[in-house]
């Protein structure tokens, strides 16, 4: 039996960009746009008629903006899938996050070039991706949270060295799932962290500003230089590599402009390369949510130098990519559930402390 076809609704003041979405939109494969709207309160008159499973939608708007339309679906219960289409600027930005943390499933840049066909262009590309991920997602019917972790590597592993790092590479969903799991660490937690979420410039300094009000640790976008030490989390500026180097007692952050890899910059790998280099065994490396492979490479190196890894499961993740293939490897000595991962953090972290008293 087929299944149904997606059915969404495009909510946007330009009407270039509703042409644009829609005609995008239209040249998937099992997606209907049902309709179009020009503003928040038109978009929620339609929601209610038409019950689309995902509506594309702008930040800025008049009557009634993006997050004031995600804040009354929320009190009307409606459950509905959200891409947001966002400007690129600070306030963009900030705006972006907050839509995030009302439940919106990702964003797309409104591109801002001179070049209005390879602007169209790429605006259609990014929309395709993430269009085509929520529409996964659902065909999965992606639960909340599951059941317990699945650990593979033996409870206690006196052989391993203790962690002196956490290095995190997370992309599609990250925001939500970094939004759910990071407040979950203790304030205690005796290394720090570093994350590289593939966002563009602004997001990833909105991002860590709204988990730091939000984390009992620390949260900050890096800066080229700056010392971190326990109890902190480092997230990789968009558009900047991040790597760690050593300035005992501390660890310090390195940013570069070196080209991107596997599409990315921040790159995992870059980063989780550069753990292997200074930290060896003794990096704990977490692969969580998103497209593509970036940082299996970098896990290959780790785990030929005996650091422990952790992934998200399949049912958690709103895209399978990235954890996919280092657990088909079996480089992974932990596959957990999102609700599960700070835990398996810290118990790894703590295993450090009884290993260093």
């Amino acid at each position: 039996m087929m299944s149904a076809p997606l059915k969404v609704l495009v909510v946007d003041d330009a009407a270039i960009y509703r042409k644009i979405v829609a005609e995008t939109l239209r040249s998937m494969p099992d997606v209907e746009v049902v309709s179009a709207a020009a503003n928040g309160r038109a978009a929620l008159d339609k929601i209610q008629e038409l019950r689309p499973d995902l509506i594309t939608l702008d930040v800025e708007m008049p009557e009634l903006d993006g997050v004031q339309l995600l804040r009354r679906l929320r009190v009307l219960d409606r459950r509905v899938g959200v891409v947001m289409l966002s400007a690129f600027t600070s306030g963009g930005a900030a705006t972006t996050m907050e839509a995030l943390s009302l439940g919106a499933f990702d964003f797309v840049l409104k591109p801002s070039g001179p070049d209005v066909a390879a602007n169209h262009a790429l605006l259609a590309a990014e929309l395709t991706e993430k269009v085509a991920a929520f529409h996964a997602r659902r065909r999965r019917a992606l639960p909340a949270q599951s059941g317990p972790s699945i650990t593979t590597a033996a409870e206690g592993d006196v052989k391993r060295s203790p962690p002196e790092v956490v290095c995190l590479g997370i992309s599609t969903g990250g925001p939500e799932a970094l939004g759910k799991m990071l407040p979950q660490l203790p304030a205690d937690l005796p290394v720090p962290m570093f994350v590289v979420q593939h966002m563009p410039p602004l997001f990833t300094k909105s991002l860590a500003d709204d988990l730091d009000k939000r984390c009992r640790l620390r949260v900050s976008e890096g800066v080229d230089s700056q010392l971190v030490g326990p109890g902190e989390i480092v997230i990789a500026p968009g558009g900047r590599h991040m790597r760690i180097e050593r300035q005992p007692p501390h660890f310090v952050v390195r940013l570069s402009d070196d080209p991107p890899e596997n599409s990315c910059r921040p790159a995992v790998d870059y980063l989780f390369r550069s753990a292997a280099k200074i930290c060896g065994a003794r990096t704990l490396a977490v692969i969580m949510t998103g497209m593509g492979s970036d940082g299996t490479k970098g896990l290959r190196e780790l785990k030929r130098l005996g650091a422990p890894i952790i992934a998200q499961d399949e049912a958690t993740c709103v895209v399978f990519g990235m954890p996919a293939q280092p657990i088909a490897e079996a480089l992974v000595d932990v596959v957990a559930p999102l609700n599960k991962i700070a835990e398996q953090i810290t118990l790894f972290t703590r295993r450090r402390e009884a290993v260093c008293r």
